[in-house]
C-alpha cells in the first residue's frame, strides 16, 4: 500500500485555552506539499502533530510510512556533530576500530563500509564540505541547516516535514533547498513563506480559521486561483450591492404608492363618499398591508445586506491591504547617500567591509545581496550611523529609516496609536489616528496592543511608524524584511511599498521580493570594492 496521511477533524488547543487549529482535515500523498498560512494558523503545530511530537484534542491522525522532521536548532551541545545529526556516530566509531585492528569478529559482520563516503557524499550535495566529526557549533546557521536536511533525506523517509527550511538562507543555499526538493522523491510536507521554494511544490494547502483548503500545483497555480477567488468575491459583492440598492429603491416605491392611496382614501372618507365603518375597515386592512410589506421588505433588504458582507468578508480574507504613503518629495537629482573607500568591522584589525564605495542619486532602488556573513548587515549598522568607519567617509543626505525582520520599530508591549505616537512626537491624537487611518488601522483597531495583530498587521503597523508621517523618510533601508513573516506579511511590505516614491536600499535573498519592488539596480558586495581592486 502507497505511504499516506491523513488528518481527521483535528482540533488542538493550547494550554491557556487558546484554539489553535479547529476541526482541520486533509490528506497527502507522496508528493511535495506546501503549506501556507498566516503567522498564528497552526502551521508549526501542523507538523509536530504530523510528526507525533504533540498529540491533538481531538480527532485522529493516520500514518502509513515513515517521517522525518526537520531538525530546528534553537540550542547546540558543545560536543554535538555532523554524525550525530545523522545518527552515525557509533557506526563511524565502530569503522575506527576497525582501521586499527580493534574490533571484535561480529562487530565487523555489521561494519557499513561505505557509510563514511555516503555521508560525505550527502553533505557534498547539500553544500556542505565538511567532515562528519566536525562539531556542530563551529558551522554557521546556514550550513547547521542544510546538513540537518542532508541527514533527513539520508534518512530515506517516505515523508519529509520541513519548518522554514530556507530562513536566513542566502541564495545559494536557498537554491541548494530547492533542488535537492525538485529530486526528492518521497513525500515531503513544507511550511514556507519563500516563494521560490513554494514553486517546487505539487499541491499548496492554505491552513485558516475555515479549515485547509488544498490546490493543486505550485505557488503561481495558487496564486491563480487565488486572484479567480478575488474576481469572483468582487463580482459577488457588486451583484449583492445592486440588490440591495434595487430593493431600496422597489421599497421607497412601495411606500410612496401605499401613502398616495391613504391619501386618496382619507380625502374620499372627509368628503363622505364613503360609509364610516368602510372608511376604517379600509383603514385597518391598508395599516395591515403597509405592516406586511415593510416586513417583508425588511427581510429582503436584511438577507440581501447579508450577501453584502459575505462577499466583503471573502474579499479581505484573500486580498493584499493596499496602502498609500504620503510623497516624501525626493529630487531626482539629489545625493541620498555618499560612501567613500570605507573601511569598518567589529575586532580590532579584522574587517568586515574593506574600502568599500556606494552612491545613491535620487528615488533609486537598490538591492544588496552576498553570501551570509559578508557584511551586508554591517552595511546598514554603518549607514544608520550605528558604527563609526574605521577609515573612509560615509554622508547621509537625506532622513532615513530602517526597518529590519524583527520589526524592532514596533514595542509590542504597546498599542499600535502608542507606538505611531512614540516614532512622531511632533502630530497630534487627530493626526496620530489619521494617518493610521490610512494603513487601515482605523478606530479601536488602532488602540489594540500590537502583540495581538497578525503578522501582515504588525507589518502595516511598523510601516506606518517608520513612512506614515506628512514628511515621511527618504531614503528605507530594509535588512532582510521578509524572514520570519508569513505570505500575507510579505504581501503587505509589497503593497506599501508599490507607493512610495523615496529611496531605497534592500538587503534579501528573496528574489520574488526584490522583483515586486521594482528594484533599479542589483549589487553584490563586491560590486561595491571591485573598482579599487
Amino acid at each position: 500500500m502507497p505511504a499516506h496521511l491523513s488528518l481527521l477533524n483535528i482540533t488542538w488547543t493550547a494550554p491557556d485555552g487558546r484554539t489553535v487549529l479547529s476541526d482541520i482535515s486533509a490528506s497527502f500523498a507522496q508528493e511535495r506539499t506546501g503549506i501556507v498560512g498566516r503567522n498564528g494558523a497552526g502551521k508549526s503545530t501542523f507538523l509536530n502533530l504530523v510528526a507525533g511530537r504533540m498529540r491533538p484534542t481531538s480527532g485522529s491522525i493516520i500514518v502509513n510510512g515513515t517521517v522525518a522532521l526537520l531538525r530546528q536548532f534553537a540550542s547546540i551541545p558543545p560536543d554535538e556533530t555532523v554524525a550525530d545529526l545523522f545518527g552515525a556516530t557509533a557506526k563511524l566509531a565502530l569503522l575506527r576500530r576497525a582501521e586499527i585492528g580493534a574490533a571484535t569478529a561480529d562487530e565487523l559482520a555489521e561494519a557499513e563500509w561505505t557509510l563514511e563516503e555516503r555521508l560525505t557524499e550527502a553533505l557534498d550535495r547539500m553544500g556542505v564540505p565538511v567532515n562528519p566529526a566536525a562539531r556542530l557549533c563551529c558551522l554557521s546557521g546556514g550550513q547547521r541547516a542544510r546538513a540537518a536536511l542532508a541527514a533527513a533525506m539520508f534518512a530515506g523517509p517516505d515523508f519529509l516535514l520541513l519548518d522554514e527550511p530556507t530562513n536566513d538562507l542566502d541564495w545559494d543555499g536557498r537554491q541548494t533547498v530547492c533542488e535537492a526538493l525538485r529530486h526528492w522523491r518521497g513525500g515531503a510536507i513544507v511550511v514556507s513563506h519563500d516563494r521560490s521554494l513554494l514553486d517546487a511544490m505539487d499541491v499548496i494547502v492554505e491552513l485558516s480559521p475555515s479549515g485547509a483548503t488544498r490546490y493543486q500545483g505550485n505557488f503561481d497555480a495558487y496564486q491563480e486561483a487565488k486572484a479567480i477567488r478575488i474576481a469572483a468575491a468582487e463580482h459577488d459583492l457588486a451583484v449583492a450591492e445592486k440588490r440591495t440598492a434595487e430593493l431600496a429603491r422597489r421599497a421607497q416605491e412601495t411606500v410612496e404608492r401605499q401613502q398616495h392611496r391613504d391619501a386618496a382614501g382619507h380625502r374620499r372618507g372627509a368628503r363622505g363618499d364613503l360609509p364610516r365603518i368602510l372608511v376604517g375597515a379600509r383603514r385597518d386592512n391598508a395599516e395591515k398591508t403597509a405592516g406586511g410589506s415593510a416586513r417583508a421588505a425588511e427581510r429582503l433588504r436584511s438577507e440581501a445586506q447579508q450577501k453584502v458582507e459575505e462577499a466583503r468578508s471573502r474579499i479581505e480574507a484573500v486580498k493584499a491591504v493596499s496602502i498609500t504613503f504620503p510623497p516624501s518629495c525626493l529630487h531626482a537629482a539629489k545625493a541620498v547617500l555618499s560612501i567613500e573607500r570605507v573601511t569598518v568591522g567589529y575586532p580590532p584589525g579584522q574587517p568586515i567591509l574593506e574600502d568599500v564605495s556606494l552612491s545613491i542619486i535620487g528615488p533609486e532602488r537598490i538591492a544588496i545581496s552576498g553570501r551570509n556573513g559578508a557584511g551586508k548587515s554591517t552595511l546598514l549598522e554603518l549607514i544608520v550611523g550605528r558604527l563609526s568607519p574605521w577609515s573612509g567617509r560615509v554622508s547621509v543626505g537625506v532622513r532615513s529609516a530602517r526597518l529590519d525582520q524583527r520589526l524592532a520599530v514596533l514595542d509590542h508591549s504597546r498599542t499600535v496609536v502608542e507606538n505611531f505616537a512614540r516614532h512622531n512626537p511632533e502630530d497630534d491624537a487627530n493626526g496620530c489616528r489619521a494617518a493610521l487611518a490610512r494603513f487601515q488601522f482605523r478606530s479601536a483597531a488602532a488602540d489594540r496592543p500590537v502583540s495581538a495583530l497578525s503578522g501582515g498587521q504588525q507589518v502595516r503597523a511598523a510601516l506606518a511608524c517608520v513612512l506614515g508621517n506628512a514628511a515621511p523618510p527618504q531614503l528605507l533601508l530594509l535588512d532582510e524584511p521578509t524572514n520570519h513573516l508569513d505570505l500575507e506579511a510579505v504581501e503587505a511590505i509589497e503593497a506599501g511599498l508599490a507607493s512610495y516614491d523615496g529611496a531605497l536600499l534592500v538587503v534579501s535573498h528573496d528574489k520574488a521580493f526584490l522583483r515586486a519592488l521594482r528594484i533599479t539596480r542589483w549589487l553584490t558586495l563586491e560590486d561595491l570594492t571591485r573598482k579599487f581592486d
